[in-house]
């Protein structure tokens, strides 16, 4: 059945179970999510353990489970169960098992317990946890403890017994956000055609997966296929129609045979004559999809011998005495009863014949189902319960109850589940008058092989995850009130969906949090709002959000929550937010497409100490930051430490904080998480920048202190182009307005940012802003760094033939550091430094030497000044010939603007009207995480590796250790 083939003298010690059984042995079963199907190499199919070299296959996004795309039929529920809360179980009772998974091992993998090699290329071979990465033989495994504590990542890990998702029947690919993009999510029939494209995309909304705006255009193509309505949610997530054959020449020719079936196709050429190739369809339902299987039988064959293969085909190991086999082409579906049947089948013209495997009505009144426990704390993995005709849900659950010695509980406070795991988990609330053996009876009609796989399972009523779903709903306009965004949800959902609360409230995002007290309601709910659009814009964005209780997280873990921007670095977001998933529990990852940073945080609010991963650019880092910035006061950590996997252009932040340039794809991203795991705790400077417009002349003009000198009304503008701010804060509080610009009355119209890495006025600002708009205008082609790179190079390029716009800066702009005025050099651009990097690494100050300045760093509260006298300059710094003109280094600096002048803020540019700007130290803190300096290089399957060290904290640096002047009248907020 499974093509496992062992040495005779070593069958005892045989640990794998064959596939025909393997699901059977599922206490709690868990819906794989699967890939896209492509080719994978070296890898084996863990159904029928062949390579999948030859032909596609897929694999699970959550653990490392692969099958040929035909094998997917079979393959067993068993995935990594993330979410295992149970109210009442106290953390020092919780025992955190191995996931045991069977081949494919990482090369040079050694056993843990002989501490020999375990891997191989030529078979499906070796033990690895899911969970901690251990590996062992498969005869070693069995002598292995049990319990894991997630080897090297236990310090960052997301312990899955302090994680609950809604007992809901929404699948788990709709709440971590996994990006399905497959188009065999539909079934693939000859019925219905799906004649416009538009048609596909409403059938992507009804199934249970967040689009990414990236994927939205690839719905939009015409179909050459013919699609039908998509499956229902135990089947959405599957492709398993590829695994039967279909009853189509058009599938037969898009279809080639595989090189197996045409060598054996050869080999047999002789005996072909003698044998018959039989379709078998197990009920009505693989009747209406045209899906079946075939076997091959002698001519002669007994009836016995053919329904003996027949039930082998579909993996059913049940009494073959309860089955018959029916003739699909007779005129009534007469009973097949010839002892050789299978020359007397009927046949229709250029078709094989075909039989029915059911289940015989009449002689099957009574019989035994299997009551699984679930999430009861009990010793059995199932009982047996006999039921007939008569039989109901409630006396199923009574006598459930007595078998697992619960009999003194009351059976009114418990449920039964119906639970299918064919391609997938269904699972369906039984009603207490439902009769166990007619749904048996009525799931053999359907189909037997859904039969085999059915489970009962008993339940408490109340839901582990408590009376409280939270919906993230997204995509709405910013800056409404509360009672407005009620409104607008309340027309989309209706008051019979109202949700129970509203809030937080994120009104800069137009993004807020919605709960339930109703599951039902809330899967409504969200399947409602995901079909809405508020006024013929995008569609709402809609995320269920698990919850995670802080007390079962073991002290000395620190979470890592994982942000990844998979827009960033071409394909290399995509492969890394994949790894991640399986690295860690898929709840601590999030994809940025999908809401931001903000489902992530309100996820992670009851967390007390945690950390961040931020996958991207300067510019993903910054709206990490931005976000922090406006739920900090509702978090229990208000700054956790953040680490960055550089996948931008520029990375200057992570440069500077030892990350890399840029992340290329050939890091093990094992190593990665280690890396973030000894990095060391530094804090980073935040900066507000301050642009207040001219007043008008009839309120006066004046020089010093900022106040801003006459001229027109302009107000700060932009390009035109719609550019994301990294942070903007009104200007409310009148001390702060004070404390910006002295006697303005405008203080309406300013515009507050925070700044992370520099602030730059000029030619840099300009070239930045060139690049913005071309990318703005062309953003599929802006994806990969070195094209990046060449654009800002044909830009400077022209910059340097063209008109100058600005020549004589240094007359246009008035500085002052400080409360001194500074006399500026003839120069065509300034940059004010929070770190020393910038331009994709160039260090504009320059290395230390001997003036007046002080050795400058990301934490001393200063700023360093620095000028470019033109873009040939700005080459030969960032080529590092050349180093910028030092100007000053201050913590508190001025600027007046006489003149529109391109300005930028940590890489987002606009053309700034005449204006005062003020850069002063920012209340906001960032607490970065800075790699250390030389580590170690380890190998990733050594056993001491496994047991995870104490977790040492570096102290922040002293903000008061630097000996740079500061001036009294700096105003931090």
């Amino acid at each position: 059945v499974c093509n496992f083939v062992v040495h005779d003298r070593c069958q005892k010690t045989v640990a794998s179970p064959c596939s025909s059984i393997a699901a059977s042995l599922i206490k709690n079963p868990v819906a794989h999510c699967w890939s896209e199907p492509f080719h994978h190499k070296r890898k084996f199919c863990n159904v029928c353990r062949k390579r999948l070299d030859d032909c596609e296959s897929i694999h699970c996004e959550i653990c490392e489970y692969f099958v040929h795309v035909e094998c997917q039929d079979f393959a067993v529920a068993d995935c990594k169960e993330n979410a295992t809360y149970l109210p009442g179980k106290q953390l020092s009772f919780v025992h955190h098992q191995h996931h045991w998974r069977e081949g494919n091992l990482p090369n040079n993998s050694k056993c843990a317990l002989c501490k020999k090699t375990c891997w191989t290329t030529e078979c499906l071979s070796g033990y690895r946890c899911e969970w901690c990465g251990m590996t062992s033989h498969a005869a070693c495994h069995v002598s292995i403890t049990g319990e894991c504590t997630f080897g090297m990542l236990e310090p960052i890990y997301l312990p899955p017994h302090a994680v609950s998702i809604p007992r809901t029947e929404v699948p788990m690919e709709a709440i971590i956000g996994v990006q399905v993009r497959r188009k065999d999510t539909l079934s693939l029939v000859s019925g219905d055609r799906v004649r416009r494209s538009a048609s596909l995309t409403s059938v992507l909304k009804r199934l249970s997966i967040v689009l990414p705006n990236s994927c939205q255009s690839k719905c939009q193509t015409p179909l050459s296929p013919p699609y039908s309505r998509a499956r229902s949610t135990s089947e959405e997530f599957s492709s398993g129609d590829t695994g039967r054959y279909r009853d189509s020449e058009e599938y037969a020719q898009s279809h080639p045979p595989s090189r197996d079936s045409r060598q054996d196709k050869q080999n047999k050429n002789q005996e072909e004559r003698d044998e018959e190739v039989i379709k078998v369809y197990d009920g009505n339902t693989s009747l209406r999809r045209r899906l079946f299987r075939t076997i091959v039988v002698w001519r002669q064959a007994s009836l016995q011998q053919v329904l003996t293969q027949a039930l082998r085909a579909f993996h059913v190991t049940k009494d073959p005495e309860s089955f018959h086999l029916t003739d699909l082409y007779s005129p009534e579906e007469a009973v097949v009863r010839d002892p050789a049947p299978v020359m007397r089948l009927h046949r229709k013209e250029g078709k094989r014949p075909a039989v029915f495997l059911r289940l015989k009505d009449r002689d099957n009144d009574s019989g035994e189902v299997r009551v699984y426990p679930g999430k009861l704390q009990v010793s059995q993995a199932f009982c047996t319960v006999p039921v007939d005709f008569n039989s109901t849900v409630g006396d199923l659950i009574r006598e459930a109850l007595n078998r697992f010695g619960l009999d003194d509980y009351n059976a009114e406070d418990y449920r039964c589940s119906e639970v299918l795991l064919d391609r997938g988990v269904t699972e369906r609330v039984l009603s207490w008058n439902e009769r166990p053996w007619e749904i048996m009876k009525q799931l053999g009609k359907d189909s037997i092989r859904q039969m085999e796989l059915m489970r009962f399972y008993l339940q408490l009523k109340q839901d582990p995850h408590g009376p409280n779903l939270a919906l993230f709903v997204g995509n709405l306009p910013p800056n409404l009130s509360e009672r407005n965004y009620e409104n607008i949800l309340t027309d989309f959902l209706g008051k019979e969906n109202k949700f129970s609360k509203i809030g937080p409230i994120y009104y800069e995002y137009g993004s807020m949090v919605i709960t339930y007290e109703d599951s039902d309601k809330a899967v409504r709910a969200l399947y409602t709002l995901r079909e809405s659009k508020y006024e013929d814009k995008q569609p709402l964005l809609v995320m269920l959000l698990p919850n995670i209780e802080p007390s079962m997280i073991p002290e000395g873990v620190q979470p890592l929550l994982v942000f990844v921007n998979v827009k960033s670095g071409g394909c290399q977001g995509l492969e890394l937010i994949s790894s991640f998933r399986k690295l860690l529990n898929p709840y601590q990852v999030f994809d940025l497409d999908n809401g931001g940073p903000l489902p992530g945080l309100y996820v992670f609010r009851n967390i007390k100490n945690y950390k961040i991963l931020v996958c991207g650019g300067d510019g993903t880092i910054g709206w990490v930051l931005q976000c922090l910035d406006n739920v900090g006061q509702d978090s229990q950590c208000s700054s956790p430490a953040c680490a960055i996997v550089p996948l931008g252009t520029g990375n200057d932040l992570a440069r500077v904080l030892r990350w890399g340039a840029g992340y290329t794809g050939g890091e093990d991203p094992l190593n990665l998480l280690r890396d973030i795991i000894d990095a060391e705790e530094i804090r980073l400077d935040r900066w507000t920048v301050v642009f207040h417009p001219e007043d008008k002349p009839d309120d006066g003009g004046g020089g010093g202190g900022g106040g801003g000198g006459g001229g027109g009304n302009k107000q700060v503008n932009s390009t035109g182009k719609k550019r994301q701010k990294l942070s903007k804060i009104k200007v409310m509080n009148e001390q702060i307005r004070k404390a910006v610009v002295t006697g303005s009355t405008s203080e309406d119209n300013s515009q507050i940012f925070v700044m992370n890495n520099y602030f730059g006025i000029g030619i840099d600002a300009d070239l930045c802003l060139d690049f913005h708009n071309a990318r703005e205008e062309n953003p599929g082609k802006f994806i990969s760094r070195l094209h990046n790179k060449s654009v800002y190079v044909k830009m400077g390029l022209r910059k340097m033939v063209g008109p100058k716009m600005c020549k004589d800066l240094h007359k246009e702009v008035r500085l002052e550091v400080d409360g001194k005025l500074v006399e500026l050099p003839q120069v065509e651009g300034i940059i004010i430094l929070n770190i020393l990097s910038w331009g994709s690494g160039a260090n504009p100050w320059g290395p230390e030497k001997d003036d007046q300045f002080s050795k400058p760093n990301h934490w001393d509260g200063m700023l360093e000044v620095v000028g470019v006298t033109g873009v040939v300059h700005l080459g030969q710094i960032q080529s590092g010939f050349r180093t910028a003109m030092r100007i000053a280094q201050g913590g508190h600096i001025k600027i007046h603007l006489n003149s529109d002048i391109p300005v930028q803020v940590d890489g987002e540019p606009w053309v700034q009207s005449p204006c005062d700007v003020v850069v002063l130290k920012s209340a906001l803190k960032a607490t970065m995480l800075k790699k250390l300096k030389g580590k170690m290089k380890r190998r990733n399957t050594e056993p001491s590796m496994l047991v995870s060290p104490g977790v040492q904290l570096v102290p922040l640096p002293s903000n008061d250790g630097g000996d740079s002047p500061t001036d009294p009248n700096n105003t931090t907020f």
